[in-house]
């Protein structure tokens, strides 16, 4: 476990520094109050900074930190001061590129809100349990392409909302039978 990355927060915040979708692995912040503080203390210290165009890194609070801004949405992906910036930055990279192939041109906190479905569904392809899965922006967005359309896939495969809503959907078949 000590030489595989792992990922200690991913945080999707707004231009005020608000929550749009976080999502944390690690026992660093054990309560809600030690989360939102450590998330208004990154926003406010890459607040003045100019990471529009491409990707930035910071060390921060003994945590390395890959952000980027994007309208009015603030993309954050924090790892622990001795991980590799590199695997960190595709980290950041792969859910960056995924949610815009996902939401279109409109990357923005409105379109984010209606769709937070797919972003949280990103997520959860990205990383499970601070580990890397996956960072292939195209693999990451079919996936979650396809489980937001596809009943069909097994049990295993989809959110808890989705299999409750296909055993509620076979439920009501063999009731009407």
């Amino acid at each position: 476990m000590e030489s595989c990355p792992s990922i200690k927060n991913i945080l999707l915040m707004d231009s005020e520094g608000k929550r749009v979708a976080v999502k944390y692995y690690s026992d660093d912040w054990p309560t809600l109050s030690a989360k939102l503080a450590f998330e208004k203390s990154v926003f406010t210290k890459t607040q003045k900074t100019n990471a529009r165009t491409e990707a930035d890194i910071v060390m921060f609070d003994g945590y390395i930190v890959v952000y980027k801004f994007v309208q009015d949405l603030h993309f954050f992906v924090t790892g622990g001061d001795d991980e590799n910036e590199l695997i960190l930055a595709t980290v950041f990279q792969g859910f960056f590129d995924a949610v815009s192939l996902l939401l279109g041109s409109n990357v923005d906190k409105t379109t984010a809100l209606e769709n937070l479905d797919l972003i949280l569904l990103c997520l959860d392809e990205i990383v499970d349990g601070g580990i890397i899965l996956e960072t292939d922006a195209s693999i990451i967005a079919g996936k979650v392409a396809t489980h937001g359309t596809d009943g069909s896939a097994p049990l295993s495969e989809q959110t808890i909302t989705q299999a409750l809503a296909t055993a509620r959907d076979h439920l009501a078949r063999s009731l009407l039978k």
